[in-house]
């Protein structure tokens, strides 16, 4: 059956109750939701991020209550975390030795608990604020914002990251960061759709801010300049270890001999990185190995960088801790290296216990208390010092924080991350993995080296382009050269500031006209 453009204004007409079933409404935002998936990497649709959005702004326009309202928010957010997440169920079915259909309730319970974000926008949207783009696209800023910190966060799958290699309009990222990118793409989708409706006077201010970004990518302002240095040469090892004996005791020295002879060659480079742990060891346990790659990299003159679980003995108080505090550490050793980084987001239950003690209610649980868990790094750590620059570092996941990000890169030359992808397989997650590092990368216009275990490996320049990278399983070695560059972009030195103040003084504007709007109808 074809629509017409009256069909399509009658059926998003919000001065009139919807009458189709709320089973249906929920299959609808469910499978919204849902189509985001493809408009990420490996994908790359990017039209889908437009109208995924869209599609729920729509569904919200009836008037309806809030309840209704909430349940349509729920089942977006469901869909687009059950079908963009479902890598997930790698490292839980695969890797986890989960069952089957206990690893998909597990994706389903995450799917409904993160669902609650766009849940709670569409409640606030139906009742709070008035019914229109700008407030909606605010309030979608809102809870991506609110992935970042609350209950540790779980920032991804923002909308902005679609359009990461999209210069047109990934040039609002080093002035404001993704989430300028995210409120300019939700806005001009939810515009688009009361276009359909007739009222295109909505569509001037998404208008507004693509010519700005358009401008700007016409433009190309040079926001960081190179140091003035001579470009660094560097290899990075992705050792191809299967995350299934990665951490059997006795494939530690089949680890370790494997990364060791993949280096080999690579002697004499300025800088040799390995990825996430691929030293499978406390530092103590791993003396006399370390003490041999440092000695290589010394008499090569290179720069060793490496991920490695770091056991801090100094900070251990056995009156008042179980174990030494230890951490997942990326350290600079060798020639012209010094430094040591300590994770500072860590995964829960993957590498911490959250509430411990708490689960001994749960037969099942009970001891949880008793398993290791790794600590925190500080927020204010000192960058690495290699090669007379300053490197800033993350680890794994936490690139994923744009503003932990941002703190690590103030005041450094380039940027490393390193990786272990390996519980995901062959799903979208690492990709989607990468693709978040180009963000970070043409945010801080600064390059990046992307070290993991079985890829992504990749070399990323200041503008969020991919120089080289590595097929992914396969055990081999990334060379090529990166760039110091200095300066800040306006998003290192305001952060979000600049977004968050707009998105807050929207919604307060579009509150209080909803509420001067209401007054004056029960004046009449």
């Amino acid at each position: 059956m074809r629509l017409t453009t009256a069909d399509l204004q009658k059926r998003l007409n919000p001065n009139k109750n919807t009458s189709r079933p709320l089973a249906i409404t929920l299959l609808l935002a469910f499978a919204a939701g849902a189509i985001f998936l493809w408009a990420l990497a490996p994908y790359g649709f990017w039209p889908l991020a437009v109208v995924s959005p869209a599609l729920l702004y729509a569904l919200l326009l009836p008037e309806m209550s809030g309840k209704r309202a909430f349940f349509i928010g729920e089942a977006y957010g469901t869909g687009l975390w059950c079908v963009g997440a479902f890598w997930l169920y790698t490292s839980i079915h695969d890797y986890g030795d989960t069952p089957a259909w206990l690893a998909l309730i597990m994706i389903a319970l995450m799917g409904l608990g993160m669902g609650l974000f766009h849940g709670f926008l569409a409640l606030v949207f139906n009742r709070v604020v008035g019914k229109q783009p700008l407030s909606f696209a605010a309030l979608w800023i809102l809870q991506e914002w609110m992935k970042t910190w609350l209950f540790t966060g779980f920032p991804w799958l923002f909308v902005g990251y679609a359009f990461t290699e999209q210069r047109w309009l990934s040039s609002l990222a080093p002035v404001a960061g993704v989430f300028a990118v995210s409120f300019v793409v939700v806005l001009f989708g939810a515009s688009l759709v009361e276009l359909f409706r007739r009222r295109g006077g909505y569509m001037l201010a998404s208008l507004a801010l693509l010519v700005i970004s358009i401008s700007l990518w016409l433009i190309n302002p040079q926001w960081t300049k190179p140091k003035g240095t001579p470009d660094l040469s560097v290899s990075l090892i992705q050792g191809n270890i299967p995350q299934d004996l990665k951490w059997l005791t006795e494939y530690q020295i089949e680890t370790l001999k494997i990364y060791a002879n993949l280096t080999r060659s690579e002697w004499g480079r300025d800088i040799v990185l390995w990825p996430e742990s691929s030293i499978p060891m406390f530092q103590d346990e791993a003396v006399g190995f370390i003490n041999e790659m440092v000695k290589m990299a010394k008499a090569t003159n290179t720069t060793w960088i490496t991920g490695i679980p770091y056991k801090d003995e100094a900070a251990f108080n056995p009156k008042a801790d179980k174990y030494p505090p230890f951490y997942n550490s990326v350290i600079a050793l060798g020639a012209q290296a010094d430094g040591l980084y300590k994770k500072q987001r860590l995964v829960p239950f993957g590498e911490y216990i959250p509430f411990e003690g708490m689960f001994d209610i749960l037969p099942n649980l009970a001891g949880s208390q008793d398993i290791m868990s790794y600590s925190r790094g500080r927020d204010n750590q000192s960058p690495l010092h290699v090669r007379g620059h300053n490197l800033g570092a993350a680890v794994c996941y936490e690139v994923a924080y744009p503003d932990t990000t941002r703190k690590n890169a103030i005041g450094t030359d380039f940027l490393l991350t390193i990786s272990n992808d390996a519980w995901f397989g062959t799903s979208a997650g690492p990709l989607q993995h990468l693709q978040m590092v180009q963000m970070r990368a043409l945010e801080n216009g600064r390059w990046f080296m992307r070290a993991t275990n079985t890829g992504v490996t990749a070399i990323i320049d200041h503008q969020g382009h991919i120089v080289k990278r590595l097929p992914q399983f396969e055990r081999t070695v990334l060379r090529g050269n990166i760039q110091a560059r200095v300066g800040n972009t306006p998003f290192m030195s305001m952060g979000h500031y600049p977004i968050l103040i707009l998105i807050a003084l929207l919604l307060l504007l579009s509150y209080l006209g909803k509420r001067a709007s209401a007054r004056a109808n029960i004046g009449r």
